[in-house]
């Protein structure tokens, strides 16, 4: 078992198989030294937890472990083309959250896929992020994470 493995077992977390795409794109794509992830919804068995706008249908608290799914997802992706554990750095993490008009919370949401990123690479998890709000997700999703990792 691998280091990062090892840190998500700790907290209980299990690599995922890689989600289905739900539409015409590959989940994970290496292009020299970078893996980049297409977006990860927060799928669990292949199912939503949740659908809706965060600040609406959809709680903060919620919404910000819905982001934790998507980074494990965003793992997932990652190890179907490369070993977690040669994951140099998480280069740049970008947060979508489908938003109430007058949510402002992004950020808050955000931290649940960088919390989990960094606790499972360590220090090569620090990251730089955009949140963003957006009207909508694909298939009404709360949440969507996708990731630039640098590997060896």
């Amino acid at each position: 078992m691998g280091a990062v493995v090892e840190r998500l077992a700790s907290m209980g977390l299990t690599v995922p198989d890689v989600a289905a795409p739900v539409a015409s794109y590959v989940p994970a794509l290496r292009s020299g030294s970078h893996v980049f992830t297409s977006g990860q919804l927060p799928f669990v068995d292949g199912a939503l937890p949740a659908v809706g706008k965060v600040g609406a249908e959809v709680s903060p608290e919620d919404a910000h472990e819905y982001a934790r799914l998507c980074g494990l997802n965003v793992i997932a992706a990652i190890n179907s083309i490369a070993d977690l554990d040669t994951v140099v750095r998480v280069v740049k993490v970008t947060v979508f959250v489908a938003s109430a008009p007058d949510f402002t919370g992004q950020p808050g949401v955000a931290n649940g896929a960088s919390d989990l990123l960094a606790a499972a690479f360590g220090a090569a998890g620090s990251h730089t992020r955009s949140a963003v709000g957006v009207a909508v997700l694909p298939l009404n999703s709360p949440v969507e994470v996708d990731a630039i990792v640098e590997v060896a």
